[in-house]
């Protein structure tokens, strides 16, 4: 594990940010072998191997020796977010509201709102600290999926290999208008343990709430993620997530046609019965990049688990996903070129 430490400007402010990394394998002699992995919303950095209570992690099955991310070509890094849900853990180092302000007092509402661009800068600080050109690819799913789209658009030149799980090209009515005012209104009335159930029905869906505690304990579960989250973090997080729209990067067809000069390849998975990101979304963006002539594949299966199956059931997408790791390379930029990367 290690950390990224830089202080940044997020709205305005001057922010001294900590965030808590992990990674896997070795960086090759001529960096250019590193994958980032981002998190979804409730995640951390801890994305393969054992969680500290001897759980898989959250993508084990598919970061590892012979995986679909293969730890044996690969140098793997997950990093937290800024605001992760989960700062009580103490093995997780974030910055957001619930953590301290240079005065020794929480940031609190003082904590400026940032949005995928600041993570995007701080990502690119990492790839720095890490002395690599570029990233091998950029992956993740839900609200990691979301990061590596704002790869896609912001810096593809860096990102020359996207995976998208569980996303969408913007934040639709279900996360602006469904999910993200419930959440802020049983926020208020029933605080985390309210927020975290429904998370947990937006996440799973009937079927798969039904499916993962037939034998366990919901109210178990929910004690563990009442030990580590916060509600101010969580809310900090959805606020973000609403803002998500490739569309305030660059219009679809600038876009597209960056994407055509990058030779940036792009994979995208979507559960056909999300009940955050519906899979029409993200099919429609697929045939129209098709369309202008963008090399992108387009993945969707069923699962009992819903939104979840992008943890639950990565057997159904770790082969498209294999395939995007082991794509020929595209002309790369180099080291140079970071220093004058466009975010």
């Amino acid at each position: 594990m290690f950390e990224l430490n830089t202080e940044t400007q997020i709205g305005g402010v001057l922010v001294p940010v900590r965030l808590g990394a992990q990674s896997w394998g070795q960086l090759s002699e001529a960096r250019d072998n590193a994958v980032l992995v981002c998190h979804y919303y409730t995640g951390t950095m801890r994305a393969a191997g054992r969680n500290p209570d001897g759980t898989p992690a959250w993508w084990d099955a598919l970061i590892g020796p012979g995986k679909a991310i293969d730890t044996e070509r690969f140098f793997v890094v997950c990093m937290n977010t800024l605001s992760n849900a989960q700062c009580l853990d103490s093995g997780v180092v974030t910055t957001g509201p619930g953590t301290l302000h240079p005065d020794g007092r929480p940031w609190g509402s003082r904590f400026p709102a940032w949005g995928f661009a600041d993570l995007h800068a701080l990502q690119l600080a990492l790839l720095r600290q890490l002395g690599a050109p570029h990233w091998h690819a950029v992956v993740g799913p839900s609200l990691g999926g979301i990061q590596a789209l704002h790869w896609a658009a912001r810096t593809p030149e860096l990102a020359p290999r996207v995976a998208a799980v569980a996303t969408s090209p913007k934040a639709g009515p279900v996360l602006r208008e469904a999910f993200g005012p419930l959440l802020r209104d049983v926020a208020r009335g029933g605080g985390l343990s309210a927020a975290l159930r429904l998370i947990s029905l937006f996440g799973m869906g009937a079927d798969g709430l039904e499916r993962q505690f037939r034998e366990a304990s919901f109210e178990t579960y929910l004690r563990t993620r009442l030990g580590t989250c916060t509600l101010e973090h969580v809310l900090d997080l959805g606020r973000a997530v609403a803002t998500h729209n490739l569309e305030s990067v660059a219009p679809q067809d600038e876009l597209f046609a960056r994407w055509r000069t990058s030779g940036l390849r792009l994979l995208s998975v979507n559960v056909t019965v999300d009940q955050f990101f519906p899979v029409a979304e993200m099919r429609q963006f697929a045939q129209a990049a098709r369309a202008a002539g963008v090399d992108h594949t387009h993945v969707e299966f069923d699962s009992p688990y819903g939104h979840l199956g992008a943890l639950q059931d990565t057997g159904q997408f770790s082969a498209p996903l294999r395939a995007l790791l082991e794509a020929p390379a595209v002309t790369l930029p180099s080291a140079s070129s970071l220093e004058n990367a466009h975010v």
